[in-house]
């Protein structure tokens, strides 16, 4: 699939970006999640760990695991993820319903206790302060016209790292932004993009 892909019609012959119709879970999770807005401070940081956990990976390898990171990670409750002793991280380590990344653990544990001590919806007016305007993004055609980091993702990252989150680079940051609905970078002819 080149990057000059436009959308695609998929089973039902809707229109979709090509992405979204590589598999069956792909096609949920495009049509009903991806670009959709996620607030809350949980939230958030389950969607902050899944894509640092993403990192380096497919999103599908994620997304096909995600009811055992939930279960691994006490559904991303904050306050519950940053009580996590050594044993929780050794059993984390060789929970075969995850991602078993050493560095990658590290950071989802050391960021819930972070968290822990910010305000009640810190994190989510944190995050959703560096929404761009719509008014001020061109709708994407084509694969081409989406960005891997915007000058705001890298200002989210930056922000985010200040303040001891870990694991979070400008291009985690720019996905993060397009799976919890900051920016919408469904194509034009998306069904998806219609819908939000």
């Amino acid at each position: 699939m080149s990057d000059e892909s436009g959308a695609v019609a998929g089973p039902d012959g809707g229109l979709r970006c090509p992405w979204g119709l590589s598999t069956a879970d792909y096609v949920t999770y495009h049509d009903e999640e991806w670009g959709r807005p996620v607030r809350g401070d949980d939230a958030l940081y389950e969607r902050l760990c899944l894509e640092a956990f993403q990192s380096g990976l497919s999103w599908i390898t994620i997304l096909r695991r995600r009811e055992g990171f939930r279960t691994a990670f006490a559904d991303f409750r904050i306050a519950s993820v940053a009580e996590f002793t050594d044993e929780d991280r050794e059993r984390l380590l060789a929970d075969p319903g995850i991602i078993r990344n050493r560095a990658k653990i590290d950071a989802t544990l050391a960021n819930a206790r972070v968290l822990a001590d910010w305000s009640e919806g810190e994190l989510d007016s944190l995050i959703w302060s560096f929404a761009p305007d719509p008014a001020t993004r061109k709708v994407p055609r084509t694969l081409a016209d989406v960005p891997a980091i915007t000058d705001e993702s890298t200002a989210l990252s930056k922000a985010l790292k200040k303040r001891g989150i870990r694991f979070v680079g400008p291009t985690t940051a720019y996905a993060l932004m397009q799976a919890c609905g900051l920016v919408d970078d469904h194509l034009a002819d998306c069904v998806a993009r219609e819908a939000s």
